[in-house]
């Protein structure tokens, strides 16, 4: 029977089942759940949305960019974010891998109402600090800190909040739940 979980990846957890060899916690930490796989991936300093599933063409489907399917962040990046930089993001960014897709991309008036990260990001007192919300439809390695990186607004936190229509309410870090597997066009 084809399965859908949605998890809530905290920081410092490796997007895999298998132990690493140097002890960091993995996704067999938090899901006890067996045959199902990451589709798709989020960085070891990332944290938020993962799906996870056992059903392989619904994990490729969500894992392939050429499907696009939308992956949301809320990113707190170093600095004030001008309109030229949103725009930048808005239009693409060259990277050293070539240019990216269009993202849309906004400041939020706040920061998010988020758990406390372990550990806390640095906080130097001379540089603010600002949280986008950056919409991306594909997914290079580090994509979203090297598109801030490239326009001048280092990442200092990264959390996933939905991709396509799955999000993350009401799960804390660490926690999961089944949902209805979905048939995706």
């Amino acid at each position: 029977m084809p399965r859908l979980l949605l998890l809530n990846k905290p920081f410092d957890v490796l997007t895999q089942f298998s132990p690493d060899g140097s002890g960091r916690r993995t996704l067999k930490d938090f899901v006890d759940v067996p045959g199902v796989y990451p589709a798709g991936r989020l960085d070891r300093d990332s944290e938020g949305l993962l799906l996870l599933t056992n059903d392989g063409p619904l994990q490729a489907r969500i894992a392939d960019p050429r499907h696009k399917l939308p992956k949301t962040y809320w990113v707190q990046v170093e600095g004030t974010p001008t309109e030229d930089q949103l725009r930048q993001l808005r239009e693409g960014v060259l990277l050293n891998d070539g240019p990216t897709l269009p993202a849309q991309a906004q400041c939020l008036a706040e920061a998010p109402a988020l758990w406390e990260r372990q550990p806390p990001i640095r906080v130097r007192q001379s540089i603010p600090t600002a949280w986008l919300e950056l919409t991306i439809r594909e997914g290079r390695n580090r994509q979203v800190r090297r598109m801030t990186a490239a326009v001048g607004l280092p990442t200092l936190r990264l959390v996933r909040v939905r991709i396509g229509p799955w999000g993350l309410e009401g799960l804390a870090p660490g926690e999961w739940r089944e949902v209805q597997t979905p048939t995706l066009t």
